[in-house]
């Protein structure tokens, strides 16, 4: 068999399969199964495949048809410009997160020798994100994950922010020192357990369920942290929260004025609500 023909049958596969853009995937599939560019698909569809490279497709393709995220089978995604090892521990790294990485790189930039914790550290891609373009930034990752620092941990090294990235197994707030930090970041579990059943198969069956949602109404940990925020940042730190559609009123309303000097919501690039900005008095 060679490239052309594999193509035309991963692709006819994945579109039975209810894979959208099937022909983009099955060409990224059979790059990463034979270990080669996408290009080399194009300039040599006569290539042909060995019995270890057809097995390998073979594998991928059927993963893939599966539903399982193309990321989980290649092992990586793209995050703010950097590279990140993700497997089925971790949440799959989302674009709309990067907002989220680019107010805090810009706040944190403001301050000599910031420190920021992230709550539900998962790949570390926030953390790290943010540690790489904050050169003077230290940080401590919470996650109950002990699989999720492991990811968070090779993330790390990979980008060599490890030494100034303390990865702590604890719950919310968890081993933390009051007073200590300028910022507290988080995309949380904030999916409503009623709306998992209705999302892609790709998510519901493959990502990992507690960092989806908290297997209530979605805001029960949004709740938390933002209770306990106070308490362990300096004054004038700012809380960020990524938040999930139609929870910014819900979610804005659980700040106290006494404590919180601004609260804002900014939107996604779909112009959804999305990530929540609070300043301590």
């Amino acid at each position: 068999m060679n490239i052309a023909e594999a193509l035309a049958a991963a692709t006819e596969r994945l579109e039975n399969s209810g894979i959208p853009e099937s022909r983009r995937e099955a060409a990224s599939l059979i790059a990463f199964a034979i270990g080669r560019e996408r290009v080399f698909l194009i300039a040599h569809p006569e290539y042909i495949l060995t019995v270890d490279e057809t097995a390998a497709i073979d594998e991928s393709v059927k993963r893939r048809s599966s539903r399982e995220p193309f990321q989980y089978i290649v092992g990586r995604q793209e995050f703010y410009a950097l590279d990140f090892e993700v497997s089925p521990s971790v949440l799959i790294p989302r674009p709309e997160t990067e907002l989220l990485v680019a107010r805090a790189i810009d706040e944190l930039s403001k301050i000599d020798e910031p420190q920021f914790c992230e709550i539900g550290v998962g790949s570390g891609c926030i953390s790290i994100s943010v540690l790489y373009n904050v050169p003077n930034a230290t940080a401590v990752g919470l996650d109950i994950s002990e699989a999720a620092l492991a990811v968070a941990r090779k993330n790390a090294d990979r980008h060599n922010v490890l030494g100034r990235l303390d990865l702590r197994s604890s719950d919310i707030y968890g081993s933390l020192t009051p007073r200590q930090f300028h910022a507290i970041l988080s995309n949380p579990p904030y999916i409503p357990s009623s709306d998992m059943p209705a999302l892609q198969p790709e998510v519901s069956e493959f990502e990992p369920r507690v960092a989806l949602t908290d297997g209530g109404s979605g805001i029960e940990i949004i709740e938390r942290i933002i209770a306990g925020a106070p308490t362990f940042l300096l004054d004038g730190g700012i809380l960020m929260l990524e938040i999930g559609a139609g929870q910014s009123e819900i979610v804005c309303e659980m700040f106290d004025p006494m404590v919180w000097r601004t609260v804002i919501v900014l939107p996604d690039l779909q112009q959804i609500p999305r990530t929540v900005i609070a300043v301590k008095k």
